[in-house]
């Protein structure tokens, strides 16, 4: 009976989280940082350099941006026709701007960003402790099998498959979540592993850490009840972030 309310419990989780992680939409930016009509007009007109730069660094003079690129230019996405905010990355197969992109998961069909990197977390936690649950509770099965001390009949053989199944995913699983949580400890996302954030004065790619603590909870939320729910609780609007950075900019 216990191993049965733990079974179900396990596996609602990884259901619920599984089901969030696929269904919720990535966040795009909103509506202040896509050009106006006459500021898409300037830098049409414009050619490209110097001129485009000074268009969309006026453009983006009250957004609350502070990385650029390698040369030190505005963010901006040809295709969405709006300045990038920090951490937003344009995805290639969503042929969309998401907010604080992590990577696009073939094995949920979805950007994984700000809106659901939580339930993305949560989807792997859930699901390596349904595996590890699986694999510990067929084991002494799994012994048996070798020792001939189940009956010899089909279902022996899938309970060797169940074993080698949840065992392998379960190693597996155990890397992918490992790295994810020194990404969430680090305050980083795949991405700026790859290539860090630049902003206005040099690269960090410690930038955006704010201590282990707080890092945690960019992720988690200050409610500490809904920590293991799939339920929404990220802080902030996906468009700005705090940083580390001091005495690097006055009005920064």
């Amino acid at each position: 009976v216990v191993c049965l309310v733990a079974y179900h419990i396990f596996f609602m989780l990884f259901i619920w989280s599984y089901w969030k992680t696929i269904f919720t939409l990535p966040m795009n930016p909103s509506k202040e940082f896509h050009l106006s009509y006459s500021d898409k007009e300037s830098l049409e007109r414009e050619p490209r350099g110097e001129s485009q730069q000074e268009v969309l660094r006026r453009a983006a003079k009250d957004l609350p941006i502070y990385t650029r690129t390698m040369s030190g230019a505005i963010r901006y996405c040809d295709r969405c026709q709006l300045v990038k905010p920090d951490r937003c990355h344009h995805c290639s197969v969503c042929d969309k701007c998401i907010l604080k992109m992590d990577h696009h998961c073939p094995w949920v069909n979805n950007c994984v960003g700000f809106s659901n990197y939580k339930f993305f977390l949560l989807f792997l936690a859930y699901s390596l402790l349904y595996c590890i649950f699986i694999a510990a509770t067929d084991l002494q099965y799994f012994i048996k099998f070798w020792t001939n001390g189940l009956p010899d009949t089909q279902a022996k053989f899938h309970i060797m498959f169940l074993f080698f199944a949840a065992a392998m995913f379960s190693v597996s699983l155990s890397s992918l979540f490992g790295y994810h949580c020194w990404l969430v400890s680090k305050n980083k996302s795949t991405l700026e592993v790859f290539r860090a954030p630049i902003f206005r004065h040099r690269t960090d790619k410690n930038g955006f850490s704010l201590g282990f603590s707080k890092n945690l909870r960019q992720v988690f939320g200050d409610e500490k009840k809904y920590w293991l729910l799939p339920v929404f609780s990220s802080l902030g609007d996906g468009c700005s972030f705090p940083t580390c950075l001091v005495n690097q900019d006055p009005e920064q």
